[in-house]
Formats: structure tokens, C-alpha cells, sequence
């Protein structure tokens, strides 16, 4: 059973493109434009990943990414930050939010799947 990513980010092409990346490396791919959608979805599936935009409406990253690491479903699962914000002083404070990884915009194919199979430990289909 393929493992299964939740990506949440308000620009409809950027999420088109990470399901297109993650779903060519052999995952499940949920999106939304919203992080409290994101915990409503996160609260229904098993999410074996997040992928994570910060500048968000509503509830922006940093703090979504307190409220998935509080919650107890989502607590232990990885958080992938994924911003436009790029400066080193912007990866410290999403990774002081509890971020487990930071990749800036624009993003790569490449290095995209990279990170995401490190936290996920391998391929795109999930042992156990």
C-alpha cells in the first residue's frame, strides 16, 4: 500500500504539481488549500507525511505545523515545510515551529521525492 502524503497549500497549481511528483514516485497524494481542512483530513486518514506551505490563509504554516505536532494522530508524523520564504532566519523559525524538514520554493523533482523518501524511510510504497 502505497504510503500516504497530505499536501496542503492555497495555490491550486503548486499542489497539482506535488501530486503529480509524488504520485510518479508511487504515493498517495490527499491535498488541500487549508490547513484546518488539513487537520479535518488528517483527523479521517492515516497521513503518513505532510507537506506544507506556510503562508496560508486563515491558519498560517508555523502555526499549524504547532497544532499537527500537539495533536496526538498527527504528533509522530513528519511535516515537510515547503515556502517561498528562503532567507536562514525563515528555516529557523519554521523549523523552531517543529518542522521536521524545510524546502524552499521553487521546489525540484528531484530533491522533492529526496526528502520526502527520507522521512518516509525508502520507496514510495511503505514496508509494513
Amino acid at each position: 500500500m502505497p504510503a500516504k502524503i497530505l499536501t496542503i497549500d492555497d495555490d491550486e497549481k503548486a499542489r497539482k504539481l506535488y501530486r503529480v511528483i509524488l504520485e510518479r514516485g508511487g504515493y498517495s497524494c490527499i491535498e488541500t488549500p487549508a490547513a484546518l481542512e488539513g487537520i479535518r483530513i488528517a483527523e479521517q486518514n492515516k497521513i503518513d507525511l505532510i507537506i506544507l506551505d506556510i503562508q496560508l490563509p486563515e491558519v498560517d504554516g508555523l502555526a499549524a505545523i504547532r497544532l499537527f505536532k500537539a495533536y496526538g494522530p498527527t504528533k509522530a508524523v513528519p511535516v515537510i515545510a515547503v515556502t517561498a520564504l528562503a532567507m536562514p532566519e525563515d528555516r529557523e523559525e519554521v523549523m523552531a515551529a517543529g518542522a521536521d524538514g524545510y524546502l524552499p520554493k521553487p521546489i525540484y523533482a528531484k530533491e522533492f521525492l529526496r526528502i520526502v523518501r527520507y522521512f518516509l524511510g525508502g520507496e514510495g510504497k511503505k514496508n509494513g
